[in-house]
């Protein structure tokens, strides 16, 4: 079939015509041309008509060591020649499975010592959620049900994970499940702009004490939060929020959910982002960067105060899928590990991370349509504002981005725009030239988008 086919316009019809697309206005699609991704090695990707695109989202937040790594492909080859699959049900188990749970333990925090595996961050996100309301069951208090999140968390795009998450569109078409509610995010250039940083994280993380005690701290299970919101446009909270939120949830016996999703493995120049920021959670939720994208694998990470209560008191656990701890899938991610901690390219994420921001500060910090500029390790944000002195936003918020994002992506570098938020995480393995050729076309982007939408901007 493949072979049978050749050039763009025969990709792109056939795409219209049978490829319903992810997070897409498929009208609008059809309308314009889908881009044919080709091939990739390393940070770039490569289209049906040759373009050369340097990815800045590493894929979607995930291809940490890079494509075409052939150490990789040979993980896989090797095991499928082996095992290509077996299921975890029956009492049964297979090598890399175990390997990997091993490995796991050893890599996060103290007291998490087991592994649930599943194939997406959204599956692993429901695992956590589940598993959360039937360890206050199993103890005795059924009532402890509710989930709180955060405005503009995204938590994955299954009912449950739409539920929990805090995207206002995503309820409007799915509709929310109960006990599910969210609070304030910790953004404080969106929203602190009468307050100091330190301030406003204090102030961000009580609204979740405020709202546990609106319910009643008998009724909620858990809550859920990304160390850093991704999705929701790299909102980076205050040093004094997390720790407030470690005590908030300590006093009033509430689970902590750290999604760890984009965060995990190296993306904020720690192991984990919960590392980062001295979070403190019963459970952890990974995924994407768990195999750089190259196979589906999420892992579950459940603390031993967790575990215990699991393992002991519950009897059967009605969870699970027919994926879960995939053989392939945990073989890959071994070697993708092997990766990144013989590479050192979480430390290399640190470090990258302060060159990066450096070289866009140098290059558009003064600009006046950009707020802000931030980051942690290989995962930032670019605030598009149309004054930048009081941090007034755009109107009609998301079309500025658009137009900057459509900017980057016809200068063959890809970024992506929540609202007027422009968020880059480009693979781990970036160079320092690479990181010179992303800033020289964001730049441009931002350039153009300027001199498009310069009647907007207060000067």
């Amino acid at each position: 079939m493949l072979d049978e086919i050749s050039g763009t316009v025969d990709w792109q019809g056939l795409d219209s015509a049978h490829h319903l697309h992810p997070f897409t206005d498929h009208k609008s699609l059809h309308e314009g041309k889908v881009r044919v991704i080709t091939s990739g090695e390393g940070v770039f990707i490569n289209d049906s008509e040759g373009n050369r695109i340097l990815d800045g989202m590493a894929g979607l937040w995930c291809v940490d060591v890079g494509y075409s790594r052939p150490e990789l492909v040979a993980a896989a080859a090797a095991q499928m020649t082996k095992l290509p699959y077996y299921n975890a049900f029956f009492k049964t188990t297979t090598t890399p499975a175990v390997a990997l749970a091993q490995r796991l333990a050893r890599l996060a925090p103290d007291g998490f010592n087991h592994a649930f595996f599943a194939s997406s961050g959204s599956e692993a996100v429901d695992s956590a959620l589940r598993l959360a309301r039937v360890y206050w069951q199993t103890l005795g208090k059924p009532g402890k049900k509710i989930i709180i999140s955060r405005e503009y968390g995204y938590h994955g795009s299954t009912t449950l994970g739409a539920s929990a998450g805090g995207m206002v569109d995503m309820h409007r078409q799915a509709g929310d499940m109960p006990n599910f509610v969210q609070v304030l995010p910790p953004y404080w250039y969106g929203y602190g702009s009468q307050m100091s940083e330190a301030e406003f994280g204090i102030y961000a993380a009580r609204q979740l004490e405020d709202k546990i005690r609106a319910l009643g701290a008998d009724n909620v299970a858990a809550f859920i939060g990304e160390p850093i919101q991704g999705a929701g446009g790299v909102i980076i909270p205050p040093e004094t929020y997390w720790p407030e939120v470690n005590r908030i949830c300590a006093e009033n016996n509430i689970l902590l959910i750290a999604d760890e999703v984009i965060c995990g493995f190296g993306r904020t120049g720690k192991m984990f982002g919960t590392d980062t920021f001295g979070i403190k959670p019963d459970m952890m939720t990974t995924a994407k960067g768990i195999t750089s994208g190259y196979i589906p694998l999420s892992a579950l990470l459940v603390n031993d105060r967790v575990a215990d209560v699991l393992i002991n008191d519950v009897g059967e656990f009605y969870h699970g899928f027919t994926y879960s701890g995939h053989p392939v899938a945990c073989a890959v991610a071994l070697a993708n590990l092997d990766i990144i901690e013989n590479e050192n390219l979480v430390q290399r994420s640190h470090d990258l991370g302060i060159l990066l921001r450096q070289k866009l500060n140098d290059a558009i910090g003064d600009h006046p349509m950009v707020g802000q500029i931030r980051g942690v390790g290989l995962i930032g944000a670019i605030e598009l504002v149309a004054d930048k002195r009081t941090r007034r936003f755009f109107d009609n918020r998301g079309r500025v981005g658009t137009i900057c994002r459509d900017y980057c992506f016809a200068g063959n570098v890809i970024l992506r725009a929540v609202r007027d938020t422009m968020v880059f995480s480009p693979p781990l393995v970036i160079s320092e030239s690479e990181i010179d050729l992303m800033v020289e076309r964001v730049t441009h982007a931002v350039h153009q988008t300027f001199e498009r939408v310069k009647h907007e901007v207060t000067v």
